[in-house]
């Protein structure tokens, strides 16, 4: 779907950055920008930045970077249509009808469809529900005490016990085979066709904006599986998606509760509380831990009591750090799931035991316990190395030094004699886990290469377009030394060219440019990053002179002897001599004041 430039470029200038990305980050005003935690990266120190002389935002941690449309497309995981509209009806632009390409107008029709039908089949289910033959279904809810309105809120249903119902019902409302393959809720084949789900109490699963997108389904009876959820479809990825997290999202609490089935979040959200969330017959994700990260720091983890409860938290828990987001375990005992502990122990019992929540790294320390007998001597001393070589997890001396006071504190060991395993430990794996604090330089710095000259000539190219986005006055002494021909690399020529037609209008617009780049990945990446850098850093205005100089030397020498190689007229040939000679003036030339 594509929009003209001038509209895009006008719902984008008519909605303030800074405004917006402030809804979603705590932004802090340092000069003439705006920081705070990056939203898409676990960090400690705010390195998101946010401008808003040129309305872009920069993450000089990870390197995401972008205009206001593509910081809705990242955070919400929207479409460039979905995004462009929400900022266009937040700023009153109308949206002009626009044409699809073939391959687009049959994805967005085909994906329209299937939501179509899945909608269709939610108010089918939850008819059934209400029906003779859906009285298995109702009954069953009602004894795992569920209310007619917690019923209605989650569009609860009952799939018919013949296996063919949802399948008729569908094809009288018009809908195809080829279509209803691909919604998996029916399976078609040669030898005949049969609902996905029928004898099962049918759960909706829901994406963040109320939209049906699948579906769980409880047997009734003994039959297997108990539980059953939709295939993976065209707008249906488990793996992306929490049951729940539709109403979870409102919540005023600051963490979010995570549980395993739909069951458990139900029965928690009628008990009030609103932030519970599971994950969809799979195992948790780092999808998953990043769509929490959009709405929280925090969760709780109250997964089943039992040894695959703790399993399933274990799994969890370096899943969610590496989003960022700092996990609390939930002991549910003597009870076995969060429905049970409520319904037995009452919703102020169960708010009580979150307070009381253990922190996931001690959790850990508490699982890793049972495996050791700690009455025979050997192996206390083998519960210590492992203690002291999990404790090496933690890269920052003063966060490491708490959890070893807090485990020291917690299983009555020595804490000297535990910081002394621990640095011991450290120091045999050669560096691998260093025991001192370490920078981000000391973790990320990669071996050295050997330099290619063609990364050179890259870095100089992109050193020159950040300088005159940075200083747009620069352009008046570069006037015909550089050209946007100069940049051969194909991406840094391509903002070059809108670049300098810009400065000829008048106006240095970065954010504009990135607009040309939304579609492809990798060169909205790498041109974002041109927009963003620290050209000055400690350096003297003499010494700025002398970089700017150099640099600009550097592309320009770069395009003389690519001229040379390339010259095959007289014409040609005259004008790489004209270069020449202007190049051999260039150097010492002073650019800036």
């Amino acid at each position: 779907m594509r929009y003209p430039d001038e509209v895009v470029e006008e719902v984008r200038s008519r909605n303030d950055i800074v405004d917006i990305i402030s809804g979603y980050v705590k932004l802090q005003k340092k000069g003439g920008n705006y920081f705070g935690l990056c939203p898409f990266h676990n960090e400690k120190s705010p390195s998101f930045s946010v401008s808003g002389s040129k309305q872009m935002y920069y993450c000089f941690g990870c390197g995401a970077g972008g205009n206001v449309i593509t910081f809705l497309m990242e955070y919400e995981n929207y479409t460039f249509p979905e995004a462009l509209k929400v900022l266009a009806d937040r700023c009153g632009v109308k949206l002009p009808d626009t044409e699809y390409s073939r391959e687009e107008k049959e994805r967005a029709d085909r994906r329209s469809l299937l939501l179509e039908i899945n909608k269709a089949a939610a108010n089918y289910f939850y008819y059934q529900l209400r029906s003779p033959q859906g009285d298995m279904g109702y009954r069953y809810l009602k004894n795992r005490a569920l209310t007619d309105e917690t019923i209605r809120r989650f569009g609860l249903g009952y799939a018919g016990k013949n296996g063919g119902e949802l399948y008729r019902y569908l094809k009288s409302k018009g809908y195809s085979d080829n279509v209803l393959k691909d919604s998996g809720l029916v399976t078609i084949e040669e030898k005949g066709t049969r609902d996905k789900f029928w004898n099962r109490v049918m759960f909706p699963i829901m994406d963040t904006n109320n939209r049906v997108i699948g579906f769980g389904g409880r047997v009734m009876g003994d039959a297997k599986p108990k539980y059953l959820n939709s295939p993976e479809t065209m707008i249906f990825d488990k793996s992306r998606n929490l049951y729940g997290l539709n109403y979870a999202k409102s919540s005023r609490e600051k963490y979010m509760l995570i549980c395993e089935g739909y069951m458990d979040v139900i029965a928690m959200q009628q008990a009030g509380f609103v932030n519970a969330v599971a994950s969809l017959g799979t195992a948790f994700t780092g999808q998953q831990a990043a769509l929490l990260k959009r709405y929280t720091e925090q969760v709780v983890l109250t997964y089943d009591s039992d040894g695959a409860g703790v399993k399933a938290a274990l799994r969890a828990i370096p899943i969610l750090k590496e989003a960022g987001i700092s996990a609390r375990v939930l002991d549910m005992k003597p009870y076995k799931d969060p429905d049970e502990f409520i319904k037995n122990m009452g919703a102020d019992a169960f708010r009580e035991r979150i307070a009381r929540a253990k922190n996931s790294f001690l959790f850990e320390i508490d699982t890793i316990k049972k495996e050791y007998d700690l009455g025979d001597p050997e192996q206390k001393t083998r519960f210590y190395h492992a203690v002291a070589s999990k404790l090496l997890e933690f890269p920052e001396t003063l966060e490491r030094d708490n959890y070893i006071q807090a485990v020291s504190r917690e299983h009555g060991i020595p804490y000297e004699e535990l910081k002394r395993l621990v640095n011991r430990l450290g120091n045999q794996v050669g560096g691998r886990i260093s025991v001192r604090t370490e920078t981000r330089e000391d973790q990320q710095t990669p071996a050295k290469k050997k330099r290619n000259p063609e990364d050179g000539i890259r870095r100089s190219q992109r050193l020159l377009l950040t300088w005159l986005i940075e200083r747009p006055e620069l352009f008046d002494p570069l006037r015909g030394i550089i050209g946007p021909d100069d940049f051969n690399e194909e991406l840094y020529h391509k903002v070059a060219e809108m670049l300098f037609a810009q400065w000829e209008n008048g106006e240095v617009n970065p954010a504009e440019i990135l607009n040309h780049f939304i579609n492809d990945d990798e060169q909205y990446k790498e041109a974002a990053a041109l927009f963003h850098a620290d050209l000055k850093g400690n350096l003297s205005r003499e010494e700025q002179n002398k970089a700017f100089s150099e640099t600009v030397y550097r592309v320009k020498k770069n395009s003389v002897d690519r001229m040379s190689r390339n010259a095959s007229t007289i014409e040609e040939m005259q004008q790489m001599i004209r270069e020449q000679a202007a190049l051999k003036k260039l150097r010492g030339i002073r650019f800036t004041d």
